[in-house]
């Protein structure tokens, strides 16, 4: 939502100031410039980015446009999803979770967190850190690293679309000069032609930067680092149940286990020790 009204934002504005000044919107219609610009920067894309990265920047893109990612109600089905999971492990020992564990999509409890189940780097860094709790005795220093390292190697692929974003916004200004200079190329084929058409020509040469440029600082850059934003989103959700995780596997309690969790998060979506708490006791009542 905040994407489409930053854009009229910027169009609104941009436009507004322009014509304020006496300026012909038609002036800026320069469909070869923007063909130049738009095709070179689609083209340098394609060379430098593989297809997955891509792909990714179209899914990224697509969520973005929807919004934050988790919200605060988000993060306490997460919490107790984890508390539910803990007590399990309490009540039956680790090999009760087997099952909950290497069938995930057929777990009663998973079942219940549609949106933990579609989030596949999510429920593998979950399911795989709990087979390895499961497995035997790790100590907590090497779970950490194991769970750092994890977090990371998923930030870095997640980053690529962003990053690719970012390489194109670099690229633009360059492209409206290269634009504005065929521009002027073609304006010095002309140049023994009437004052108007020379001055037509330049205005035309002149768009091209003009487009290069709003359109790195105007559009492509913001939209990188919207990218950014939502990826942040996503490592928080990992480091959240990565302290859930990493307590629960020194013998802390599940209640305890997820109250760390709880204070890992952002205020703007932590959920309050009395809401958490009501939250597990409703999930032990279900049992």
């Amino acid at each position: 939502m905040f994407i489409f009204i930053g854009v009229i934002v910027v169009v609104g504005c941009v436009l507004g100031g322009y014509m304020w000044h006496g300026g012909k919107v038609m002036a800026l219609n320069q469909p070869s410039e923007l063909l130049i610009i738009g095709g070179a920067a689609i083209g340098g894309m394609l060379i430098s980015t593989p297809l997955s990265v891509i792909k990714g920047i179209i899914s990224q893109l697509m969520a973005s446009l929807k919004g934050s990612q988790y919200n605060k109600k988000d993060y306490l089905d997460l919490l107790v999803m984890m508390f539910e999971v803990f007590n399990v492990a309490r009540r039956d020992g680790l090999v009760g979770l087997e099952n909950h564990i290497e069938h995930p999509k057929e777990s009663e409890i998973f079942k219940r967190y549609p949106k933990f189940l579609k989030n596949h780097h999510a429920q593998s860094f979950f399911v795989d850190t709990m087979r390895v709790i499961i497995s035997g005795s790790v100590q907590p220093h090497d779970l950490e690293e194991l769970m750092d390292g994890d977090i990371e190697a998923i930030h870095e692929e997640e980053e690529r679309p962003a990053n690719a974003l970012a390489t194109v916004a670099d690229a633009l200004p360059g492209l409206g000069i290269v634009a504005a200079v065929l521009g002027v190329v073609i304006t010095m084929g002309a140049i023994d032609g009437p004052p108007e058409v020379i001055g037509h020509k330049v205005a035309a040469a002149l768009v091209g930067t003009f487009l290069g440029i709003i359109g790195s600082y105007g559009f492509v850059g913001p939209l990188s680092n919207a990218l950014k934003h939502g990826l942040n989103e996503g490592h928080q959700y990992l480091l959240c149940m990565k302290h859930a995780l990493l307590s629960f596997n020194k013998g802390v309690a599940g209640v305890i286990a997820v109250e760390f969790a709880r204070r890992s998060l952002y205020t703007e979506v932590r959920p309050g020790f009395l809401e958490l708490e009501a939250a597990c006791n409703e999930a032990k009542k279900k049992k």
